[in-house]
């Protein structure tokens, strides 16, 4: 065990949301996979599989970026882009096939082979812009290696199952559909939500594929509002996501998307608001790298690249087989509210010229990997041409990135929809100082909006739908005074705080603020929530085998927080999470209230919170991760980053709230974790005695012992700073070390001691 201990350091990391660190899913890196297999015909095997019931062929090994696992699942995946014949198949690796464990806390690797994609870069891209309206999977790129042969680059995109749904939606046992039919192409092979007539749920399943315990009936409803009740939309889906979905997929050109001919390559979450929430993924034939549209009377309608650089806004409009696009386009306050979320992906990542420097960053990071590459699908050349050139896929051209959007964006940019004026918004903010169970009034500058066509979305809690109200500019809602374009609305505000943006129309166009709203929104924080430096994570035990028990008495991981000050604070809507990239991961319930100079306790393990004990939708990795608390408006009260753990030991401040932690300590649930003096962590047979302790500049052990002593001192991270054999007495200088916690190791005893200059 102290090799163990020796062998791990556990880092402090006080960062904001932003952070993201060398994550298996930075895209300024690419990742190195290296998957072993005991069987020489691997790939006959792998291609067998594939073409049968797609099961896993178990790898000896792999290796992530030099991290070992054994015993790992391993297939192809994939439709068009996998062939028998290809040396390169999209991968799928599962981590926890035949044994629990992860990478960073990921299981499943999704491994794309850059089929149809000249540039390699498409998937990954469209990620990087997705990502700012609304969830989405990461993804980056990684090198794959089987048995010592490199295969090639890969892209790898983050898969969607129950944790990424736990990460986003706080949630994952709820309905979970994937939407791709599983049929051959005809005119009705859409996963398109369409009811089906005078039919069961088993009709359904050549066009779905439920991916959670239960759904099939559920789904059915959900087509038959979505078919037969358009105004039942925004109670059964999120509508500004959906709204959000449409609107990239026809900036972009993703037509092998809901927009497409097969109206597939989307999941369905039901989220805590009970509505399903749409999610988008395969996007490795994005800007048009699958140029067929369909109709209603032709499931593969193919457009050229001048009719793609064209697409129309209103694509499927009237069409019985696209009936969310149907019903969007057929309400006009959708439609407006539609235009200006594809206005805001145009402007932001296109007309600003963001997407082309990003492309290039991607580029730049693959470019030595690809050059060796022997198994990729177009030449280098072809790569490095890939934001310009057209190039032919079978029957079709693929166009060069730049080359599509350079003609998209003036084009989209030339139609009625966008060169009508829309509102502009300024000034959104709150017109009183908020406090708990008050009144709050948020007031808007707005012109060139119709008199009744401001609104005001705000929620109360993360996992709430907004709620949407009119603003009004006529001088009785704290808006000043009439018609002078200050538009006002109140609200109580029954939680810690409040999330809220501003909608505004004319009878043409819309206009968001903040822009990314609902995706993004203004925070305003009650002035009883705790704030930077009051609250602190002050221990947690991620490996809980023999400890502490929760209320159901089972071991579980714990996190424990302390209250650094002398009043009681509400850390009720603060977010906790174990992945810097996903803060808001848990939302803390609203009334949970630390006490003064006190500690509280979240267990982390996934179980459901109560009115006496907060459990959080996660656990925690004995093999280390992170731990961040922070607010709804990015600012990070606390976080950490650990390695390895030992099974009954934590890690602790000392003192509470203002110390350093000290790794491998005994766990000490909701009390002090240290007094300043000597305190025996495990007593040995020989007494060992420490003194002065606190030290200054020197340091004397004693030990009641005739038997030569190995020796070692330890900083509060497990970093080794000093290390000799005496006997019997020894004397240290300590003149040089910081302040601080350390710890003595003698050949039977762990003491602790502090060095105070």
């Amino acid at each position: 065990m102290r090799n163990n201990f020796f062998g791990f350091i556990a880092l402090i990391c006080l960062a904001g949301s932003k952070l993201t660190g060398q994550t298996f899913y930075n895209t300024s890196s690419i990742q190195k996979i290296e998957v072993q297999f005991s069987q020489p015909n691997w790939d006959y095997m792998l291609d067998t599989a594939k073409l049968g019931a797609e099961g896993y062929l178990m790898a000896q090994w792999i290796k992530i970026n030099g991290t070992y696992f054994d015993s790992v699942g391993v297939k192809y995946k994939g439709n068009s882009s996998f062939d028998s014949t290809y040396k390169k198949n999209p991968v799928h690796i599962e981590l926890d096939g035949y044994k629990n464990q992860s990478y960073q806390g990921y299981q499943d690797i999704k491994l794309g082979n850059g089929y149809s994609d000249p540039s390699v870069i498409r998937e990954v891209l469209a990620y990087d812009i997705l990502k700012n309206y609304m969830h989405c999977p990461k993804a980056n790129f990684a090198q794959l290696y089987i048995n010592g042969t490199y295969i090639g680059v890969y892209s790898n995109a983050e898969a969607i199952n129950k944790k990424f749904c736990a990460d986003h939606f706080t949630t994952s046992n709820n309905t979970f559909i994937k939407c791709n039919p599983i049929v051959l192409p005809t005119t009705n092979s859409k996963s398109n939500l369409r009811y089906i007539p005078l039919a069961d749920s088993s009709a359904y399943i050549y066009f779905y594929e439920i991916k959670s315990k239960y759904g099939w009936n559920k789904l059915k409803d959900l087509c038959d509002s979505v078919t037969n009740n358009a105004n039942s939309i925004p109670n059964v889906m999120d509508l500004d996501r959906l709204i959000w979905m449409l609107g990239f997929n026809n900036v972009v050109i993703n037509l092998d998307s809901y927009s497409g001919a097969f109206c597939q390559n989307y999941y369905l979450y039901k989220d805590p608001t009970t509505r399903y929430s749409p999610i988008i993924w395969d996007l490795n034939m994005s800007f048009a790298g699958f140029p067929h549209l369909g109709a209603s009377n032709s499931s593969m309608l193919s457009l050229t690249i001048t009719q793609l650089q064209q697409l129309a806004t209103n694509i499927h409009s009237t069409d019985q087989y696209w009936p969310l696009i149907k019903n969007i386009m057929s309400n006009n306050q959708y439609k407006r509210m539609y235009i200006a979320h594809m206005r805001t992906i145009m402007n932001e990542m296109f007309a600003s010229n963001y997407y082309s420097t990003k492309a290039a960053q991607l580029q730049t990071v693959i470019d030595t990997a690809l050059q060796s590459d022997l198994n990729k699908f177009y030449t280098y050349s072809q790569f490095q041409n890939g934001m310009t050139a057209n190039y032919s896929v079978g029957s079709y051209s693929v166009p060069g990135i730049s080359t599509l959007m350079a003609a998209r964006i003036p084009y989209l940019q030339s139609t009625s929809d966008f060169t009508y004026t829309p509102p502009t918004i300024s000034s959104a903010t709150t017109a009183n100082t908020p406090s708990l169970n008050s009144a709050v009034t948020i007031t808007a500058n707005v012109t060139n909006a119709n008199s009744n066509g401001v609104y005001l979305g705000y929620r109360q809690s993360m996992t709430a739908k907004f709620v949407r109200v009119l603003m009004y500019d006529d001088g009785l809602h704290n808006d000043g005074t009439a018609s002078d374009n200050i538009f006002g609305a109140t609200f109580t505000l029954t939680a810690a705080f409040a999330q809220y943006y501003v909608y505004a129309e004319n009878n043409n166009a819309g206009m968001f603020a903040p822009e990314r709203a609902e995706h993004e929104f203004y925070t305003l924080m009650g002035v009883q929530t705790a704030g930077v430096g009051q609250v602190k994570i002050n221990e947690f035990l991620a490996d809980n085998v023999n400890g502490t028990k929760n209320e159901i008495l089972v071991n579980e991981d714990w996190i424990e927080f302390y209250n650094t000050t002398a009043n009681p604070l509400e850390l009720g809507g603060l977010f906790l999470t174990d992945d810097y990239l996903t803060p808001s991961k848990f939302v803390i319930p609203t009334n949970t209230v630390i006490q003064p100079y006190s500690h509280l306790i979240v267990w982390a393990d996934q179980n459901a919170s109560t009115s006496s004990y907060v459990h959080c939708n996660f656990k925690l990795l004995s093999t280390g991760e992170q731990i961040m608390l922070s607010n709804p408006a990015g600012a990070v009260l606390d976080s950490i980053t650990f390695g390895p753990q030992l099974t009954d030991k934590s890690v602790s401040r000392c003192p509470d709230g203002t110390g350093t932690f000290s790794v491998a300590t005994t766990p000490t649930f909701k009390l002090a974790n240290c007094t300043i003096g000597i305190n025996e962590l495990n007593s040995g047979i020989a007494s060992v005695d420490i003194f002065p302790n606190p030290a200054n500049n020197y340091l004397v052990i004693r030990v009641g012992s005739r038997e030569s002593q190995k020796l070692e001192i330890t900083n509060a991270l497990g970093q080794i700073i000093y290390k000799s054999t005496f006997l019997n007495q020894t004397e240290i200088s300590t003149s040089n070390w910081e302040e601080g916690l350390y710890f003595v190791y003698s050949n039977t005893t762990v003491k602790k001691v502090v060095i105070n200059h």
